[in-house]
């Protein structure tokens, strides 16, 4: 199918138009500043929209022989009032490149949240709008979004399937033990209170990925996948199952991220509330928008804080140690769990551009079977590559996500059937 993928943020729209049956993408492109102002629109499109692969390749990101190649890149700057203006110019330049609207067969769209309702992919509906939009409690800052681009692209293409693919939807199997809080149970019971996890889409997608480079049936493996980026985490999948996940009810548990904690003390919030008068509402913003890397140090982009920690900077320095420490706990926790690993995957734009915190992550954990090639991991290989040595029983890889893809690929599954 051909299917355009929305990922609508509160100031920004990110799309891509993906032809699953070659699994490339033929166009992409996004809209900031939408409601800020002047904003900036960039769209890149093929002239080659269908090249199919060569008899019994199998089709992927990354080893389609012939991939199409996005050529044309076109750059706007201007005022967008909001989302209905912002996808209204989407759409039009859509309507101007080789293969336009006319050939589009359904659109997916990216939801953070599916609460306990959504666990699969769903084909929208006005019942599912606002089911949608019951979860917002629970992702305040995403899923108002989301459902800004849901309305905006049915109201201008309202004859075409959409279906909304959820963050929340692949660590839906987590067992109650792994899921459950320690909390009065009527929370749970009442207002949905658990463990929900998220990047459910990138820890999908490179899993199967990794099963494919490492030539297993992905029913046989045991891996940890890491997505490092500005949010960061962690998954334990067995057998293609998520058993675990690092976030939790919302975003700001697990890793140490670019704005936000990670674990952090349950009765930080009381006691910051004590002793500096903090209100919910500024603990939330402080939480959310100025902790982590950036808290600790000024900078929560990686390369920034490796820059001050390189130059002396001590709070850089223990910012980028802590990052990497406490992904190294997770991975020995979630060893326990799966009762050892198979691989360990790295993506995301961290786990993908960062030999440091790769290095850093993997150093001493020989005994758990991580054994590193240094040289591999320090080289400049285009991802997908290993870079565990020959001998380590457990493989190390860097994989990059494609969560547009698999959005499209799960959009596909669920109107015409599952992937092959």
């Amino acid at each position: 199918m051909r299917i355009l993928v929305i990922n609508a943020g509160s100031s920004s729209v990110k799309y891509e138009w993906v032809d699953t049956s070659i699994r490339a993408v033929l166009m992409e492109g996004s809209l900031e500043g939408i409601g800020e102002g002047i904003g900036e629109s960039r769209h890149r499109h093929t002239d080659h929209p269908s090249q199919p692969n060569p008899a019994g390749q199998q089709p992927g990101p990354t080893n389609n022989p012939n991939p199409p190649v996005l050529a044309e890149t076109v750059v706007w700057q201007g005022t967008t009032a909001d989302h209905k203006a912002a996808f209204e110019r989407i759409f039009s330049r859509l309507e101007q490149t080789p293969g336009g609207l006319e050939r589009l067969e359904a659109i997916g769209h990216r939801v953070v949240h599916g609460g306990e309702r959504f666990t699969a992919p769903a084909r929208i509906t006005p019942s599912v709008e606002e089911a949608i939009e019951a979860t917002i409690p629970l992702a305040p800052l995403h899923n108002p979004s989301n459902l800004l681009g849901i309305r905006a692209a049915r109201h201008l293409l309202p004859g075409l399937p959409q279906v909304a693919v959820f963050d929340t939807a692949f660590p839906h199997t987590l067992p109650p033990h792994a899921f459950a809080y320690a909390v009065p149970r009527e929370w749970a019971q009442n207002f949905g209170v658990r463990r929900y996890g998220f990047h459910g889409t990138s820890h999908r997608f490179v899993a199967g990925r990794a099963a494919r480079l490492m030539g297993r049936p992905e029913k046989d493996l045991r891996l940890i996948t890491l997505h490092l980026g500005n949010g960061a985490s962690a998954a334990a999948i067995r057998g293609g199952v998520c058993l675990d996940t690092s976030m939790g009810l919302t975003p700001l548990e697990g890793l140490v991220m670019g704005t936000r904690p990670g674990d952090t003390d349950p009765a930080l919030p009381f006691y910051m509330g004590r002793v500096a008068g903090l209100s919910s509402e500024e603990m939330e913003e402080a939480l959310t928008r100025h902790s982590g890397l950036k808290g600790l140090c000024g900078h929560n982009d990686m390369r920034a804080v490796h820059r001050a920690a390189d130059g002396g900077d001590p709070a850089a320095g223990l910012a980028r140690d802590m990052f990497a420490y406490r992904i190294k706990k997770y991975i020995g926790a979630y060893m326990a769990v799966l009762g050892g690993a198979d691989g360990v995957v790295f993506t995301g734009g961290i786990g993908q551009h960062d030999p440091w915190t790769r290095r850093e992550v993997c150093r001493g954990m020989e005994a758990l079977g991580m054994l590193m090639d240094e040289t591999a991991n320090g080289g400049h290989a285009p991802p997908p590559f290993g870079f565990h040595l020959p001998e380590s029983p457990v493989q190390l890889w860097v994989i990059p996500t494609h969560e547009e893809l698999e959005i499209a690929l799960q959009t596909a599954a669920l109107l015409v059937g599952p992937r092959e």
